[in-house]
């Protein structure tokens, strides 16, 4: 299973994901996790928490996004704009078109407001993230 974890200014949200996904199951890992970063901080945070795969900027998303099973990262990935601006128009097109399984984080800051959502702490919103995802898995 191809997962990409996408994650942009210092990559911490995508960092932490990594983390619990590796912590969560035994090797070998159903899973390859790919860290796209929008920037190289974002990127090397990802790899340092042990995703398989790195690569930086519009392009590796475009081209990831296509053959995905499954995408992670803040809701703002599907946003123009967003995230001061590191989600250009093409990643937020790429994703939103990407046939893969998305599982979109509500971290409701640059003007974005999930209604609906209940307000919880970052690391309650990551655990649930890595409890969907082996739920994916198992399938």
């Amino acid at each position: 299973m191809k997962i990409l974890v996408i994650d942009g200014q210092g990559g911490r949200m995508g960092k932490s994901i990594i983390e619990q996904l590796k912590k969560s199951c035994q090797e070998p890992y159903p899973f390859e996790l790919y860290g796209i970063g929008t920037n190289s901080n974002a990127t090397l945070a990802m790899m340092k928490a042990g995703a398989d795969y790195g690569a930086t900027g519009e392009n590796p998303v475009i081209v990831n996004s296509r053959d995905a099973d499954m995408i992670i990262g803040p809701v703002g990935i599907v946003i123009a704009n967003s995230l001061l601006g590191e989600i250009t128009p093409a990643i937020a097109t790429a994703i939103g078109s990407s046939p893969a399984y998305k599982i979109l984080i509500p971290i409701n800051r640059c003007n974005h407001m999930i209604v609906g959502c209940k307000e919880a702490p970052l690391s309650e919103y990551l655990q649930q993230v890595c409890q969907i995802v082996l739920r994916e898995i198992r399938a």
